[in-house]
């Protein structure tokens, strides 16, 4: 059979496409943080990941075009050979300090920064253990750690006595790391660090936790999962990325510095990759510092999530409940779904479709997400137009 046989036989894409449904690749023309422009119109954001609303601060872009200026667009080269400025330094020691651990190390995506710590630390004869529905950077990790024989070993999602029955059957001899969201992306759940904790420690085990959508979102000024439960002294390393609370590209990990410095010498996707660019670095630092100024905008984003889900909840839809800036509305059906996302996009409302596989069937969902520049206004209409849309489609009554 020919490689390019299963590309050929691919519609599915195309026949929603078709329907006029197909919510994916829609190019975003303006950018002013909770409204958009797309396709000539003002559209209500209620899909992004931008948190702190910071994307468009004048200070984080004016960050952005001073580091061009001085540094050029890029830095043509790995942060091992000649990509390493004094800006990626700095946000190293700023970010240190801020997260409480020895030492930090920058990557050029968040994507990335799971495929830079995982298979760099377990090898042969090591076990990573994972909740099943860690982040797609994650099982990348796993897959490239067990392609240097690793054992990859799964427990069920947030369900600590299945993590203690699946690691309780590793010897205790053995290297362990358990990996888990802090915040997960679909759902908005906090994992349940306290008990995952215990486990670890009873099991000789080293945490990693990917706290994308913690940081800036929870914990005291926005530091995360461990700290939102105090323990931060007691996850070994929190990875994160930069597209989402600090308004820019790049991924991180912190940790313990002899860890930090084994993985800045030994993992690939860091020595083979050209390190992040200046802009970005910049813009991330710029954010950084206005998260630290601003304590009351994580303050705005809860109280704005938490909005969204009583409103929600009260117009009758079926939400995950929860305590950060992601809010999923359950709609039941690929189609439906698809069918409800062109109409909210139809009335000035854009939001994130998951069908299935990407979640399990009956769990096909509206995830929306919301920022700290979201304003009354902006929630009011947006439960508006879904509470209509909803009993158009019957999905609420």
């Amino acid at each position: 059979m020919d490689l390019f046989t299963k590309c050929y036989n691919f519609k599915r894409a195309d026949e929603v496409k078709a329907l006029g449904y197909y919510p994916y690749f829609r190019p975003i023309e303006e950018n002013e943080g909770p409204e958009v422009q797309i396709e000539g119109r003002k559209i209500i954001m209620a899909g992004s990941n931008n948190y702190l609303g910071l994307t468009a601060h004048p200070r984080v872009k004016e960050a952005a075009i001073k580091a061009v200026e001085k540094y050029g667009s890029g830095c043509s080269g790995s942060r091992y050979l000649t990509g390493t400025l004094d800006l990626h330094n700095e946000l190293e020691h700023r970010l240190a300090d801020y997260f409480g651990k020895e030492d930090c190390l920058l990557f050029s995506t968040g994507y990335q920064t799971a495929q830079g710590i995982i298979p760099t630390l377990v090898q042969k004869g090591e076990y990573v253990v994972s909740d099943r529905d860690n982040h797609a950077c994650i099982v990348a990790g796993n897959l490239m750690a067990k392609g240097a024989f690793a054992d990859i070993v799964r427990y069920k999602h947030n369900n600590m006595k299945d993590l203690e029955r699946v690691i309780n059957q590793i010897p205790k001899e053995k290297g362990k790391l358990i990996v888990t969201d802090g915040v997960f992306s679909t759902t908005g759940e906090i994992v349940d660090l306290p008990e995952l904790v215990r486990i670890a420690k009873d099991n000789n085990a080293r945490i990693l936790v990917d706290d994308a959508h913690s940081v800036g979102v929870i914990g005291k000024g926005g530091r995360g999962t461990a700290s939102h439960f105090d323990l931060e002294d007691e996850v070994d390393m929190t990875m994160g990325t930069f597209s989402k609370t600090f308004a820019s590209l790049g991924g991180f990990v912190v940790g313990e510095r002899a860890v930090i410095n084994y993985i800045k010498h030994h993992a690939p996707a860091l020595i083979f990759s050209a390190s992040p660019t200046p802009a970005a670095v910049a813009a991330a630092i710029a954010a950084l510092d206005l998260m630290l100024e601003n304590p009351h905008l994580i303050d705005k984003l809860i109280k704005n999530c938490d909005k969204m889900r009583k409103g929600f909840s009260e117009l009758g839809f079926k939400i995950i409940d929860g305590q950060t800036g992601v809010v999923p509305v359950i709609i039941g059906d690929d189609m439906n779904t698809f069918i409800f996302w062109r109409k909210l996009f139809d009335a000035g409302v854009f939001v994130n479709a998951f069908i299935s596989p990407g979640v399990p069937q009956g769990m096909q969902m509206l995830r929306t997400s919301y920022m700290a520049t979201h304003e009354d206004e902006h929630l009011d209409k947006i439960l508006e137009i879904f509470g209509k849309i909803g009993k158009e489609l019957g999905v609420i009554s």
